[in-house]
């Protein structure tokens, strides 16, 4: 069962990137994205598989040092758990940025190959969604003068 958990857990996240890179511009995307509520069968795999090996997952966050975290990883229910926690929150990422760039009026042109960056490398495409952010932020101030 675990392997199969592990196998699914992707497939899980897979319809919300599919709407936020094909069809951004969809009003059902914004409306079903905007909901923190997609990562529920995420977090229902997450749940299931950290519940076997929550001793291990316990000593692991509450005392983290890398041999302990290295253990926990050791178990495939242990390793599941991550990364069905990491596609869970990647997940999110991707979404708060898709919502942003909306708001911000970044291209969708731009933000499908940088949503794409963020399922591979989620941290990458952070950082660079961020700078994107601050740089469009920047342009839409007004300039003061001086003098």
């Amino acid at each position: 069962m675990t392997g199969t958990l592990f196998d699914i857990t992707f497939y899980l996240a897979a319809p919300f990137w599919l709407l936020m890179i094909s069809v951004p511009a969809w009003s059902v995307t914004t409306r079903v994205v905007s909901s923190p509520l997609t990562v529920l069968p995420l977090l229902t795999v997450y749940t299931v598989l950290a519940v076997q090996v929550f001793p291990e997952l316990w000593t692991a966050v509450s005392t983290p040092d890398l041999g302990t975290f290295q253990e926990l990883t050791a178990l495939a229910e242990g390793a599941g758990a991550l990364w069905a926690q990491v596609i869970a929150w990647d997940l999110l990422v991707g979404q708060w940025m898709f919502l942003q760039s909306r708001k911000l009026g970044l291209s969708p042109w731009l933000m499908g190959p940088l949503l794409v960056l963020t399922i591979l490398l989620s941290p990458f495409g952070l950082l660079v969604f961020l700078a994107l952010r601050a740089a469009r932020r920047g342009a839409d101030r007004p300039r003061e003068r001086c003098g």
